[in-house]
């Protein structure tokens, strides 16, 4: 999973896939954190990303960077955990202009059975599982 966090920090830029309806959906996100050893990512209850991740929670994470790219796919779960919240904002200050860990709006989503694939066009894919 280390290896996943790194190229996603490091693209900076990675984009969401959701499914609304019948239709798939796509936005760029930038906020990635490990807490208690998952991956999390960070959206607003009141966007609609959020309320398409609770109606179908499978989602998929693709990044690209240097001719390399990545794409996860898993579950994301929400964590309701107030600490969980926090750390994503205390690595993410820059948010706290419009999120904080207690402002009812702010949540954070861990991805659970997540595959990796990192890709390439001249390597061969490699594929890890967390």
């Amino acid at each position: 999973m280390e290896r996943v966090v790194k190229f996603l920090k490091d693209a900076g830029t990675y984009y969401l896939a959701t499914v609304d309806g019948d239709k798939a959906r796509v936005r760029p996100f930038g906020t990635v954190n490990v807490f208690e050893g998952k991956l999390y990512i960070q959206t607003g209850k009141s966007k609609d990303v959020s309320k398409q991740i609770h109606l179908n929670p499978n989602v998929e994470i693709c990044a690209f960077m240097n001719g390399d790219w990545l794409r996860v796919s898993g579950q994301l779960i929400e964590d309701d955990n107030r600490e969980a919240r926090k750390s994503m904002l205390d690595a993410y200050p820059n948010l706290r202009g419009m999120y904080s860990e207690d402002d009812g709006n702010t949540e954070v989503f861990y991805l659970k059975d997540a595959t990796a694939t990192f890709s390439s066009f001249t390597k061969a894919p490699e594929t890890v599982t967390f």
